[in-house]
């Protein structure tokens, strides 16, 4: 037997080390080597209910308490990723990040609970969630190997921190809150809360500068040019600017409440006594009106523009390249 015994303890030796060398590589953190976004600026600021990455939709599932699901841009496949109720998704080509929304509602103006809006990664194709950080967390924006969000806890109330994707160097990056949904590159763009001007934030040096002189609310910026957002000036109408040609065009009337940007099509809910969902074109052309009613969490993808019935809480769409024909999610 005594010649056994070396053999059988060098085999378990490699057996112990192959074990542990999976178990460390398949645990590790892959990171990206681009300044990935993780989603639409107009889908994030509409709760980030559909996340379109890599040929698949990852989506809060209205029909099982908004939990974390996955289909085909086309809507086949359609399968559940988790337990965990889900908003403001974001992916790249490894995992899936979210806020957790276990309060069984889903709004993106909702309170903060603490262990059930915690911010999460999971793999694309599903398992245990990583708690990335288990405070209540809102308006989650992933930048490169970094997400940007808005953290409450009871001694600063809401600011905004950033985390990297492994669930390090967690910090705050301000005293107060800022929107961090409109990423591009390595850069996310906001309105300064006291004045509306945007500013462009570069995650790269860590700091900021004034990016167009206006008074907006929750602007999407394209490109280096183009720019949408909200006018506070003028009751929050829809406004369309090439920051090479300065010259403002306003696209929608007053009292607008959300909106969401795709390609050359806006798609906006006007608010008041005459409130309906509706769209027109970057250029104020092509107007139509494509629902009645209130309507909120207006997300798209390449295909389809998913909207949330305000009262009901039901979920519709209608075909981005021929919006109109309303059907049920």
């Amino acid at each position: 037997m005594k010649k056994y015994i070396k053999p059988l303890i060098l085999l378990f030796v490699i057996c112990i080390a192959g074990f542990v060398a999976y178990h460390y590589f398949s645990t590790k953190v892959k990171f990206n080597s681009t300044y990935v976004n993780g989603n639409l600026s107009g889908n994030l600021y509409n709760a980030g209910l559909f996340c379109e990455s890599n040929g698949e939709v990852f989506f809060s599932n209205p029909s099982d308490n908004g939990r974390l699901y996955v289909m085909n841009v086309d809507g086949s496949n359609v399968h559940k990723l988790c337990n965990d109720s889900v908003m403001y998704i974001n992916a790249d080509r490894n995992y899936i990040y979210y806020v957790r929304n276990n309060t069984n509602k889903v709004t993106s103006t909702m309170c903060f609970t603490y262990d059930k809006n915690s911010l999460c990664r999971i793999k694309r194709t599903g398992g245990k969630a990583c708690v990335l950080d288990k405070d209540p967390c809102i308006y989650a924006s992933l930048i490169g190997n970094y997400i940007y969000y808005l953290h409450y806890d009871t001694k600063t109330a809401t600011t905004l921190y950033r985390i990297k994707i492994d669930g390090t160097e967690k910090k705050q990056v301000y005293n107060h809150y800022l929107f961090t949904c409109n990423a591009s590159g390595q850069y996310f763009y906001y309105n300064n809360p006291d004045n509306g001007q945007l500013f462009r934030y570069d995650t790269a040096s860590q700091t900021q500068s004034l990016f167009y002189d206006c008074n907006c609310y929750k602007p999407v910026v394209i490109d280096e040019n183009n720019i949408y957002y909200m006018d506070v000036d003028q009751n929050n109408a829809i406004v369309h600017v090439n920051v090479n040609n300065p010259n403002p065009v306003v696209l929608t009337e007053g009292n607008i409440e959300h909106f969401n940007v795709y390609g050359s099509t806006i798609f906006y809910q006007r608010g008041g006594e005459d409130a309906a969902l509706c769209m027109v074109k970057d250029d104020g052309t092509g107007f139509k009106e494509l629902a009645k009613g209130e309507y909120s969490s207006i997300n798209v993808t390449s295909q389809y523009l998913y909207f949330t019935d305000f009262s009901s809480n039901n979920v519709y769409y209608t075909s981005i390249s021929n919006p109109g024909n309303i059907k049920p999610f």
